[in-house]
């Protein structure tokens, strides 16, 4: 489940003291952080302090978060790990029923165990997370109806393993008489296609749980863990989550990221390939012509000399063929931003073809008036009609082309004036309101210094006349 923008960054002071690490664990201690959960109706008081111990705490879930996000997905790998192993070497190693596949089994149970506890202590920390952000005093305002669904669903997805073992083991305890004829999957052939088959679903959709691959990249990304980045993207309502973070990925590493991406797509569904027409014992069922079916399915080539025959190597097949349409957008997108000239490129790309026809021009605009000079002095001559008719079609033909060069030339600048000059029309609009303000303030102030040498002059003659009229009275006391 996507962290929301609420769990993410809360308060940005929270946020630059959790990311940047100003408030560390004391001493390294690992003890888990005890959040109250108080019962409805009571409310605590606001003490002195409370807020630095919740920014402490918040620092302390976030990192619990991580390790136990990254523990669940190396749990989720280490199943499918021992899955593959199991269904690699069922046919060639033991037979259906046997010690070693029972342990191996076992092993894959324990692992989803394993991975369900550690999906229940993330969610167990979100919660407590959510009240440390929100203040609020009742954990089951965060239980939401989305929260539940979203726990539930991965649960359930996590649950997801072969049990195929465990039948074949009591039948084959229970029928000793019969051999069990070995199965590409390991499952006793005496229950019939219904258990191979929910047996073979099992297994391919235990590759769901690498969804945790997104919670993983999300929670160790330098952008969800850079102060800056949070503190500017909650002021422009950004949410941090995983399609936030595969944007920044994918500007700053495009070509890495969709490598990566269809080697281990590749590679993966072509065991998966393997795995649903192994049944079938066609050429299909080996690594090589699943990994040439799926290359070619990925390229939307399809050649048709390997088709799928079973319904789940069909929907793999279908699968492929979608993500390959899409990875094809995804890497014409890269190239094309590749190839593109950038913005000092295309400056100098311009100007030098604005200079190369402004030379066209004036060649044409010189040809024209050089067939204009040829025409009258055939028509003051008198020449043949044949010449004079040459020089007019020569005329033309200047005219036009010294018409299709003016036209190119404001096409020309119209696009230069889109791509450069806007911007720096907008820079130069920008410099100006600046200028205009600072000169709006320096006009203030010296109003304000206006007023004040005003009131002070107003001041001094109140003084000087104050003066003058005691200086009066005193050489003339008669004067009152």
């Amino acid at each position: 489940m996507e962290m929301t923008n609420r769990s993410l960054h809360g308060d940005s002071k929270v946020d630059c003291v959790s990311c940047d690490g100003l408030i560390s664990r004391n001493c390294g201690d690992s003890a888990d952080v005890s959040v109250p959960l108080t019962l409805p109706g009571k409310r605590t008081t606001h003490m002195e302090g409370d807020d630095l111990y919740r920014l402490r705490d918040r620092k302390l879930l976030l990192e619990d978060k991580k390790r136990l996000c990254a523990w669940a997905l190396g749990t989720a790998l280490f199943g499918i790990l021992l899955m593959i192993i199991h269904a690699e070497i069922c046919p060639y190693v033991y037979t259906p029923g046997s010690n070693i596949a029972l342990i191996i089994n076992c092993s894959i149970s324990l692992s989803t165990g394993c991975l369900l506890i550690l999906i229940t202590a993330f969610h167990y920390k979100d919660i407590q997370l959510f009240i440390i952000d929100h203040n609020q005093v009742d954990w089951r305002i965060a239980m939401t109806s989305h929260r539940i669904i979203v726990i539930t669903l991965e649960l359930l997805v996590c649950v997801i393993h072969p049990v195929g073992s465990y039948w074949g083991v009591g039948l084959h305890v229970n029928s000793s008489s019969t051999v069990p004829t070995p199965s590409p999957l390991c499952v006793s052939s005496h229950h019939g296609e219904a258990l191979m088959d929910m047996e073979l679903l099992l297994s391919v959709l235990m590759f769901l749980r690498l969804y945790l691959v997104h919670r993983a990249i999300l929670l160790h990304s330098k952008v969800l863990l850079s102060a800056s980045y949070r503190s500017i993207g909650s002021l422009n309502n950004i949410n941090f989550t995983f399609r936030f973070v595969l944007k920044v990925l994918m500007n700053k590493h495009p070509a890495r990221m969709l490598l990566v991406f269809i080697l281990f797509f590749w590679l993966t569904v072509s065991w998966m390939l393997t795995l649903c027409e192994r049944q079938t014992k066609e050429s299909t069922g080996h690594m090589d012509t699943a990994l040439w079916l799926i290359a070619i399915t990925f390229l939307t080539v399809g050649y048709g000399d390997v088709a799928p025959k079973t319904n789940c190597g069909k929907a793999v097949c279908l699968f492929t063929g979608v993500m390959g349409v899409a990875c094809t957008a995804m890497l014409v997108a890269i190239v094309t931003e590749k190839l593109a000239l950038n913005k000092g490129e295309k400056h100098v790309h311009f100007f030098m073809m604005d200079i190369q026809i402004s030379k066209r021009i004036r060649h044409a605009a010189a040809n024209v008036l050089r067939e204009c000079w040829l025409l009258h002095r055939a028509n003051v001559t008198k020449g043949n009609r044949g010449e004079h008719r040459k020089h007019q079609r020569c005329l033309l033909e200047a005219i036009r082309v010294f018409r299709h060069l003016r036209l190119k030339q404001r096409k020309l600048r119209d696009y230069v004036s889109e791509m450069v000059d806007l911007p720096k029309m907008q820079m130069i609009m920008c410099d100006l309101s600046a200028n205009w303000n600072n000169s709006y303030r320096e006009l203030e102030q010296r109003i304000l210094s206006m007023e004040q040498k005003l009131d002070e002059l107003s001041r001094c003659f109140q003084q000087t006349s104050d003066l003058l009229s005691q200086a009066v009275r005193h050489r003339n006391p008669e004067i009152r």
